[in-house]
């Protein structure tokens, strides 16, 4: 049992057709590798990944979904033992996550400050880490102790979406989503806009599906104008028309480039938050047609190419619904997405049904490939707490108790929060401390000060290339 990684660079002999790879284990189970869009006429790459439960000879096949030849060239397969796959990760996390700190304490006149004692308080991690929020939170203290104590950053399930906002024809409420905004901000917790639109057929507002063409428009630009004026500089980001490689609710209305048009108005009100392009499939199952990596990448790359979309602030949202997770082909697919060089986040990390009784273990296993992945910059999980049972996974019970799942995610963050909570300087008045990225207070204790000297300051990506200098003033 191994995890492996493959890729391959395919044509086919006229016109497009989706390519899958499938591996034969030595059992004769069939495990599905991964998949592109591959083309006539030039060559596109395959990479994915899977993991074999037997040992012994396997087979690796490449099918069509249509009447095409396909020619494949520069076939590599990467074979991992467990442990050099978990070490691969560490590592990977302790250089995308961790910057080693040079620190120097100096008096007034610049004297150095030989043998001061430093405490180091890690006030906020610089990792965003979240999860699902709900109105239960505005009348639950317990429930808002929970969720504070824990995440930086929220997503509304389900109360900012246009069905909740605006159930009946220009009837607007907007009284749950300020409260639990006004809820957040008072804890520092960072808000995801979730979401302005979404293109699935299935969750439109009963009065938004009989609308004609004209009509829809017009009720489209006042939602746009809506929402996103109202929480503009208040949110981080926004999803903007959720779910639209599986839905094309807009498009067969209003055009092919009706997403596009939704993101350059969006851009146009909030010129600060990240407009994410958020979709499930494409990190979690391997032969969802629909998503796969390839498609994802034509559809960004179709959003930022409109006219006038050249600058917007574009992300890659992956909603992350996992059942058994394919982790090389998670890694894969991350690796195939960071080609964009937009930010990457896991928006709505959950494991389902299919991954029970191991949803606590699959749990800790995504959110450590994600968190180690050094193109993703943020993850919130979709494990909102409702009385009578969450949607697919729950972290606690309804007294607030961590059930397993809760438990990996504590030991997470605690993991991810660890750091040196003190050093002595050496008699340079320097110190070198291996910090998680974040914002800290540092704390400054010398025989020469009359009281202790505290420094806010901030490390992350760039700190290993600077000098620290906190400055005692006596």
């Amino acid at each position: 049992m191994a995890p492996c990684m493959h890729a391959a660079w395919l044509q086919v002999s006229s016109g497009t057709a989706v390519v899958r790879a499938v591996f034969k284990d030595p059992n004769g189970a069939f495990i599905a590798g991964g998949a592109t869009v591959a083309r006539s006429g030039c060559w596109s790459m395959l990479k994915g990944g899977m993991t074999a439960f037997a040992s012994g000879p396997g087979e690796l096949f490449f099918e069509a979904d249509g009447r095409v030849d396909i020619w494949v060239d520069s076939v590599s397969l990467q074979p991992f033992s467990f442990p050099e796959w978990e070490e691969h990760r560490r590592l990977s996390a302790g250089k995308a996550r961790r910057s080693v700190v040079k620190v120097v304490a100096r008096a007034a006149d610049g004297v150095p400050l030989p043998n001061a004692n430093v405490s180091v308080k890690l006030l906020r991690p610089g990792f965003p880490f979240g999860n699902a929020m709900t109105k239960e939170i505005l009348d639950i203290p317990a429930y808002e102790q929970w969720f504070a104590s824990r995440f930086t950053v929220a997503s509304f399930e389900n109360e900012m979406k246009w069905y909740s906002t605006e159930w009946m024809e220009n009837h607007e409420d907007y009284t749950v989503a300020d409260a639990m905004l006004r809820l957040a901000q008072k804890h520092g917790i960072a808000v995801r806009g979730h979401n302005v639109l979404w293109d699935t057929n299935d969750t439109q507002v009963s009065w938004v599906k009989p609308l004609d063409a004209q009509r829809l428009k017009a009720a489209l630009q006042k939602r746009i104008s809506s929402v996103v004026s109202r929480y503009a500089g208040k949110v981080i980001a926004w999803d903007v028309v959720n779910e639209n490689l599986h839905g094309q609710f807009f498009e067969s209305r209003l055009g092919r480039n009706a997403s596009s048009e939704v993101y350059q108005r969006v851009a146009r009100i909030d010129r600060t938050a990240r407009l994410f392009m958020n979709e499930f499939g494409t990190l979690e199952e391997p032969l969802d047609a629909a998503a796969i990596s390839s498609k994802y990448v034509a559809k960004l790359k179709q959003i930022r190419s409109y006219p006038g979309n050249r600058g917007i602030k574009l992300a890659v949202g992956l909603e992350s619904h996992f059942g058994t997770p394919n982790i090389p082909y998670m890694r894969a697919t991350l690796d195939m997405l960071a080609q964009l060089r937009v930010p990457i986040w896991l928006t709505e990390v959950d494991v389902g049904p299919k991954g029970a009784p191991y949803v606590p273990v699959y749990l800790e296993e995504v959110l450590r490939e994600g968190y180690g992945h050094p193109n993703v910059e943020g993850m919130v999980m979709w494990a909102a707490w409702h009385a009578q049972g969450c949607w697919v996974m729950c972290l606690t019970d309804n007294n607030f108790n961590n059930l397993p799942a809760g438990d990996r995610v504590d030991k997470l963050i605690a993991e991810w929060r660890a750091h040196p909570e003190g050093a002595t300087m050496d008699a340079n008045g320097v110190t070198e401390l291996d910090l998680v990225h974040g914002e800290y207070n540092f704390t400054v204790t010398h025989p020469s000060l009359g009281s202790p000297a505290v420094r806010t300051l901030t490390v992350d990506a760039s700190s290993s290339a600077v000098e620290h200098t906190i400055d005692i003033k006596v």
